[in-house]
């Protein structure tokens, strides 16, 4: 029987693909994790990792290739930590994200018997990202400014990123350069020391609106006044300079206070109808194209007709919100960020909403207390993070019994578990449509349709 050991080669069959894009195969019934191979491939493989359970493998060759592969778009592919999907054509993409639900659904959730539609998928899939958080860092050849290698700290610098927008690959190289010519320093993560962190971008797809967002551990960034004009000068439509104070010594990105140097502390971006006020600190989507076809499918699923008490939990600077709004009789927006609650008040009145009601705080404490209060929801919507729902929230949804529940998740496993605590609890998931709001990566989002099981 062969024995795996450690740096040895071995040729593997790749039966099937992780969450996170890796291929799966077993040598004499020992699962290999293979990145960057594809179901259906034959590869050769190095064993860089060996567990009791498992074995991680480096893709070294490929010896009978998928179909489904194709050269990938980036040269730093390999290296950098964001598009692993990239070696996959789209279409195979679209279908990876819809088998992932479904595999979620059935093995964690427990749940047979629900539609789940292909993944919807975009026309153009390049360009699409309206935020771009880029770490700065000290490396053997000089300051560095990109992304984070697989897995580590480690800044992979390349002048162009094909997901985000073509501006902010135009503000990194203006930053950049401004930090050599200025020497700016640069944080080090072990000794707590140096000025810049991050630099992020907000683009309006729409608007055409620029802000940038310089990270610093400290309260000012010397020769502001040279990196206003440089990005001025430089670039359309800058709208708002900010630096964010961030002294803390943590893998958080941003800090709580924010220092408006040039511009206004918002810019604005549309989806649909509506206008959006964006901060630092807001959630927004970061794709607004596939943005509009999520919140529409949010709202098809709610099935309003204009009489509902609606709430909506997790709501961020109200953007379903604004979306609900239209055929609701009142919207409750809940969001425990306050400056994303500032913002979705901000929102409302940009857009003369009048129907809706924002309150700051965490859902599953907001939640129980304006039940308690004898508020009721005739329809929940809840766009939680990758955690998913609190379970305090989830007893009190219950409680509540909403005619229906539409959940907005962009984490399939924890989508799973809080479906299969509903169906439990008297609630039916009627249907589910993926939606790929992140292209060439593993992330997929889901707008999901759940109705009580005796209100159909």
């Amino acid at each position: 029987m062969l024995t795996l050991k450690k740096n040895e080669k071995y040729s593997v069959e790749i039966t099937g693909m992780t969450h996170e894009g890796q291929g799966v195969g077993r040598i004499n019934n020992f699962t290999v994790f293979v990145e960057g191979a594809i179901t259906g491939e034959k590869v050769e493989t190095l064993i860089i990792k060996l567990n009791k359970t498992y074995a991680v493998g480096k893709l070294l060759n490929i010896i009978e290739s998928s179909p489904s592969r194709r050269k990938p778009f980036c040269e730093v592919y390999k290296r950098c930590g964001g598009c692993n999907l990239q070696h996959l054509h789209y279409e195979e993409q679209l279908k990876f994200k819809t088998n992932l639900v479904e595999e979620n659904i059935k093995r964690i959730g427990k749940i047979q018997d629900v539609h789940i539609h292909p993944t919807i998928g975009m026309d153009n899939h390049l360009n699409y990202r309206n935020k771009a958080q880029y770490p700065v860092g000290s490396g053997d050849s000089g300051i560095n400014v990109g992304f984070y290698a697989t897995r580590s700290h480690n800044i992979i610098d390349h002048p162009v990123c094909h997901i985000q927008s073509e501006v902010s690959d135009k503000v990194k190289s203006i930053v950049k350069k401004f930090i050599l010519d200025h020497k700016i320093s640069i944080y080090d993560e072990k000794s707590e020391k140096g000025l810049l962190r991050h630099i992020m971008t907000r683009v309006g797809f729409k608007t055409g609106e620029v802000m940038v967002v310089l990270v610093i551990n400290g309260s000012d960034l010397p020769h502001k006044d040279q990196l206003i004009y440089r990005l001025q000068s430089t670039l359309e439509n800058v709208k708002s300079i900010i630096l964010n104070i961030n002294t803390q010594n943590s893998n958080v990105i941003l800090g709580s206070k924010n220092k408006v140097i040039y511009g206004s502390e918002t810019i604005i971006d549309t989806i649909g109808q509506f206008k959006f006020h964006i901060s630092p600190l807001s959630f927004f989507q970061v794709n607004p194209l596939q943005t509009q076809v999520l919140y529409q499918k949010a709202l098809d699923y709610a099935g309003l007709t204009g009489n509902e008490i609606v709430f909506d939990l997790y709501c961020g600077i109200g953007t379903i919100t604004l979306f609900l709004s239209q055929k609701a009789k009142k919207v409750y927006g809940v969001e425990i960020v306050e400056d994303a609650v500032h913002d979705a008040r901000k929102n409302a009145q940009l857009n003369h909403i009048e129907n809706v009601e924002f309150m700051t705080g965490g859902a599953e404490k907001v939640i129980p207390e304006v039940y308690a209060k004898g508020i009721m929801a005739d329809v929940v919507v809840v766009d939680p993070p990758r955690k998913g729902c609190d379970e305090v929230l989830l007893k009190t949804l219950i409680q509540m019994q909403p005619h229906r529940i539409v959940y907005v998740s962009c984490n399939p496993s924890t989508l799973a578990r809080d479906l299969k605590y509903l169906e439990e609890n008297d609630f039916k998931t009627s249907e589910i449509q993926p939606v790929d709001m992140f292209p060439h990566t593993a992330h997929v989002e889901c707008v999901v349709g759940i109705h009580r099981k005796n209100c159909l």
